[in-house]
C-alpha cells in the first residue's frame, strides 16, 4: 500500500484533474455552438467577440465510479527472478495507485467481487487493500455494477478467452466501460529460455517437457500475439482499451497511461 501511494504521488505531479463537461458550477471551457445545444446556453458576450456563437461548458462535479478487479488464479503468483515481482503484486500495486489517484480526484471506487461495497475519500487505500487481498476468482463474477461507470481489470488473461469475452461482455450489457490491463512476466514476452526445459503448470495443466526451447520460439511468440490481438478485438467490441505491462517496466508508466486512458471514454466498434 505505501508503494502504490508512492507511484500514485510521483504520477500525480503530472497530470491534472479528471474533469469532464456536466453540469456544475465552475466554468470549464468555451466551445462552438452545435446543433443541439439549448439557445439558453450560449454565452452571448463571449459570441460577440467572433462571427460564431459560444457556449460556456461547466464542470462535472459529479462523482464517477470506478470499478476494480484483480485476478486471483495461480497464475498470478509467477515470477521469473528475485528481482522482479510477481504479477500479483504488480497488479495489486497498479490497482491501489490508480485508486489513490481516483480518490484524489474525488471519485468512488468498487471492487468487482466485493459486492455492496463502495470506497470513497483520501482515507479508504487501506479498507481497499484489505479487500484486494481476499479476491481469489480466476475471472470475475457477474456482478451488478452501476450503470455507465468505468471497469478496469487487471490479469495475465492467459486462461480461457471465453470466459474473458463472457466477463467483459456481461459488463459491457450494463453499459460499463472500461481497460483491460495485461500484466506479463518479461520471459513471458521473450521466452528466453534454451535446452531441454521441463515446464510446470501452475493451474492443474500438468507438465510439458520440451527438447529444444530456441527451436519453439517464434512458434510460441506467434501464438502470445495471437492471443493479445484477440483480447484487444474483445475490449474494442466491447467499448474497453487494452494495456500491456510487463514486470520489469517501471509502474509509474503504466499508470500514467491508464489514469490518462480513464479520462477518455472508448467507444465501441
Amino acid at each position: 500500500m505505501v508503494a502504490a501511494e508512492r507511484v500514485a504521488a510521483t504520477v500525480a505531479q503530472g497530470v491534472h484533474g479528471r474533469r469532464r463537461v456536466g453540469v456544475g458550477d465552475s466554468f470549464w471551457q468555451y466551445r462552438p455552438f452545435v446543433e443541439g445545444d439549448a439557445a439558453s446556453r450560449i454565452d452571448w458576450r463571449r459570441s460577440a467577440r467572433s462571427d460564431r456563437a459560444y457556449v460556456r461548458d461547466m464542470e462535472w462535479e459529479a462523482a464517477q465510479t470506478v470499478c476494480l478487479w484483480r485476478d486471483g488464479s495461480a497464475s498470478m503468483d509467477w515470477r521469473s527472478g528475485k528481482g522482479l515481482p510477481e504479477k500479483r503484486e504488480r497488479a495489486e500495486l497498479l490497482l491501489l495507485a490508480v485508486a489513490s489517484l481516483l480518490f484524489r480526484a474525488g471519485e468512488q471506487v468498487r471492487l468487482i467481487g466485493v459486492p455492496g461495497r463502495v470506497f470513497r475519500g483520501r482515507g479508504a487505500t487501506r479498507p481497499l487493500a484489505e479487500s484486494v487481498a481476499v479476491l481469489r476468482e480466476g475471472v470475475p463474477a457477474p456482478a451488478s455494477l452501476p450503470g455507465w461507470s468505468r471497469a478496469v481489470l487487471f490479469s495475465d488473461f492467459l486462461g480461457d478467452l471465453e470466459a474473458v469475452r463472457a466477463a467483459v461482455g456481461r459488463l459491457a450489457s450494463q453499459h460499463v466501460r472500461g481497460h483491460l490491463v495485461q500484466v506479463l512476466d518479461p520471459a513471458e514476452i521473450a521466452l528466453p529460455y534454451a535446452g531441454r526445459v521441463r515446464f510446470l503448470g501452475l493451474e492443474h495443466e500438468g507438465a510439458a517437457l520440451i527438447s529444444r526451447v530456441e527451436a519453439a520460439r517464434g512458434a510460441y511468440r506467434a501464438a502470445l500475439a495471437e492471443r493479445q490481438a484477440a483480447l484487444r478485438e474483445i475490449a474494442a467490441r466491447a467499448g474497453f482499451g487494452f494495456l500491456l505491462h510487463v514486470t520489469d517496466a517501471p509502474p509509474e508508466g503504466a499508470l500514467l497511461a491508464l489514469y490518462s486512458a480513464l479520462a477518455h471514454p472508448v467507444a465501441a466498434a
